[in-house]
């Protein structure tokens, strides 16, 4: 295999962007409205595999940053009862020309809503989401990476280096 090859299988692209996934994350197949999803390896003592998925919704759609951000807060529960909201953080910045927005929760997660949620069952335990909408030129992209807190924790620097990979393509 060429090199050229090798990077085209290592690299994720779309909506006129292009990322490096962490290596140890392993691609699954296509879904619908997902450019990729990944499954990421569980830590020492974590029973679940983590998630990361790669939405594009097409140019002007799926909703506003501020919107999706909220969306996602609202799906972890606070064991104190206070709004998810008022422990989450948030960062905006720029990076190769893109505007980049992440959140980092943690809580009780109770999963999508909409057509994709999977009905009853009950809040997921210890949790977290590193989220992250990135504004490229033909729309935003949805990172969400989801999973056990301890495992969500280990990998956050394989995230945060995939999300410093973006460049537009």
């Amino acid at each position: 295999m060429t090199l050229a090859v090798a990077l085209c299988f290592a690299a994720g692209s779309g909506a006129g962007m292009r990322w490096t996934p962490p290596a140890s994350w392993k691609g699954e197949a296509e879904r619908p409205m997902r450019l990729a999803t990944y499954t990421v390896p569980h830590a020492p003592g974590d029973a679940d595999n983590g998630e990361c998925g790669v939405y594009y919704f097409g140019p002007g759609q799926g909703g506003s940053v501020e919107a999706n951000l909220d969306r996602w807060i609202g799906q972890f529960l606070q064991a104190d009862g206070k709004p998810s909201k008022s422990t989450a953080k948030m960062e905006k910045r720029a990076q190769h020309g893109l505007k980049v927005t992440t959140v980092d929760v943690s809580g009780a997660y109770t999963g999508m809503g909409g057509p994709q949620a999977e009905p009853g069952g009950a809040p997921k335990r210890a949790y977290r989401l590193l989220g992250a909408i990135v504004e490229g030129p033909q729309g935003s992209v949805f990172f969400k990476f989801t999973g056990l807190a301890k495992t969500v924790a280990q990998n956050q620097p394989a995230f945060e280096k995939m999300l410093a990979s973006l460049i537009p393509e």
